[in-house]
């Protein structure tokens, strides 16, 4: 089907999603499991998901056989491996490890600890991301209350919580309340983990998918402009996250009608993300979809028709 308009891709958390507790439990899982957790978060970070779900289900596997099923150390594997598919496009596999997650932590550490305000805030995420927003919204301000009592108003994981929170007014219309929780993200990630963090470039997009949104195009750029020099530099040329911003560049190019300056842009971010994610990621079928408005838009209708079907096909995909 031919679309008129361009997506952006606003990032929301894929900044703590990943996380191994650095202090581990009494009597824990066990060094290997420390050790391919570890792995997997290292992999996760530089965009390799496949290979990440491979050390990440044999984390699982050592945590269940050293652990027990209903262990914390447990809950950590399946919350990882659920990150991962979830980064794939995989949401129906996601789902149910992140909810076993979310009760052995409610049970184990009680409802008010850090590490259920990560389930709730990734469960919320998953939720936000298949449109559900109804269901999203309550576990999205469970998890932020939880951040800001246990771990005050100013830590890293809050500016997280803020941030996804924004995004799912943002997609709702509600620019009013999403704009004061992008900026409050943007300032404690800027002071808690300095000026060229990835979690800053994240927040960078974010405010800037926003003002494209509105029309402030002149806003925008320098905020995706920086983002994306901050992720090339710390995360390098080939990560997807560097595809987003490609890909939100080149559609603020291409809305304001430089088409020659969008077009590479457009293509670099699809080669990341075929690469990185695979070719029938919901970001490939977005890279494809944009790239087809620009070529109906410069009149190469049978090239922008073939990338349209590859793109539906990708969509028709059970998720």
């Amino acid at each position: 089907m031919k679309r008129t308009g361009f997506a952006i891709l606003p990032a929301f958390v894929f900044a703590l999603l990943c996380t191994v507790p650095v202090v581990t439990h009494a009597r824990g899982a066990g060094i290997e499991w420390e050790i391919l957790n570890r792995e997997a978060m290292e992999l996760h970070r530089a965009g390799n998901y496949r290979r990440a779900v491979v050390v990440a289900q044999k984390a699982l596997e050592v945590a269940e056989r050293n652990v027990g099923p209903d262990h914390p150390d447990v809950a950590t594997s399946l919350n990882n491996l659920a990150v991962l598919y979830q980064a794939q496009g995989d949401y129906a596999r996601a789902e149910p490890l992140y909810r076993r997650s979310l009760a052995i932590r409610e049970k184990a550490l009680g409802p008010d600890h850090p590490d259920v305000a990560m389930s709730l805030n990734n469960l919320a995420l998953l939720y936000h991301t298949r449109g559900d927003y109804a269901r999203a919204e309550p576990l999205y301000r469970r998890s932020l209350a939880i951040w800001e009592k246990a771990l005050g108003p100013d830590h890293p994981d809050v500016a997280t919580s803020l941030n996804n929170l924004a995004g799912l007014y943002r997609d709702q219309g509600d620019y009013a309340r999403a704009e004061p929780l992008y900026r409050r993200s943007l300032a404690i990630r800027e002071k808690a983990l300095g000026p060229d963090h990835p979690d800053v470039a994240m927040s960078l997009n974010n405010l800037a998918a926003l003002y494209y949104t509105r029309g402030d195009y002149a806003g925008a750029e320098p905020l995706y402009r920086r983002s994306l020099a901050i992720r090339e530099k710390a995360l390098g040329p080939d990560h997807p996250d560097v595809a987003a911003s490609l890909n939100n560049l080149a559609g603020l190019y291409y809305t304001q009608g430089d088409y020659a300056r969008a077009e590479p842009l457009f293509k670099r971010a699809l080669a990341i993300w075929e690469k990185a994610l695979g070719p029938d990621h919901p970001n490939v079928a977005t890279s494809l979809e944009n790239l087809a408005v620009l070529y109906r838009a410069t009149k190469r209708s049978s090239e922008a028709q073939a990338l349209e079907q590859r793109a539906a096909r990708i969509r028709a995909i059970k998720r």
